[in-house]
């Protein structure tokens, strides 16, 4: 007994049909990480805008796997957080003074002078999108491997060879000698 999922998918249709239902999938998914980013730089925008600046010290800086964080201490309002932050363009040293601009709102979310948000963002989308991308590239290799290209868009006939009429008799084909000695 084949199972109902095998039945559904047995004609080419259902099968392009299911390959371009994965490839938006994919398309969407993949859409996710470029949406997030620019969610981001315009919350950048805005902390630098209407954030609260202060100064932040690096108090330590790790580094596991090909992956650095640098861990910032600052202060606001009396209290003293600490938050960490990737190094992902800029990697500042142990003890240096970065200015930052701290969201009223949450003392823990700040962007730096070079433009880094607190926090590490962005990572199960970035995933997401790596994913999406597998999707949709599956899903448009089903969908145009279903498409029947042969009976939509037949191969011509190769052109016939026609006779020349030579001066010296009815009809002739030329051929070099290299074929007729290839013949033999």
């Amino acid at each position: 007994m084949r199972s109902a999922l095998t039945r559904l998918l047995d004609t080419p249709v259902r099968q392009a049909v299911g390959g371009l239902l994965l490839a938006g999938v994919g398309g969407l998914l993949l859409w996710l990480p470029i949406h997030t980013q620019n969610a981001l730089d315009d919350w950048t925008a805005e902390l630098r805008a209407g954030g609260e600046p202060t100064r932040a010290i690096i108090y330590d800086r790790v580094t596991k796997r090909h992956n650095t964080t640098m861990y910032f201490r600052y202060e606001i309002g009396g209290r003293t957080y600490e938050q960490e932050v990737p190094c992902v363009e800029v990697c500042r040293s142990y003890g240096d003074e970065v200015p930052i601009w701290v969201n009223p709102a949450d003392p823990r979310d700040f962007v730096t002078d070079f433009g880094q948000l607190s926090g590490h963002r962005g990572r199960v989308q970035g995933v997401l999108g790596a994913g999406g991308f597998v999707m949709l590239l599956l899903g448009l290799l089903v969908t145009l491997s279903r498409i029947p290209f042969r009976r939509w868009l037949p191969r011509r006939a190769p052109r016939r060879r026609t006779a020349v009429r030579a001066p010296g008799g009815p009809r002739f084909t030329a051929r070099s000698k290299h074929k007729q000695r290839a013949r033999r």
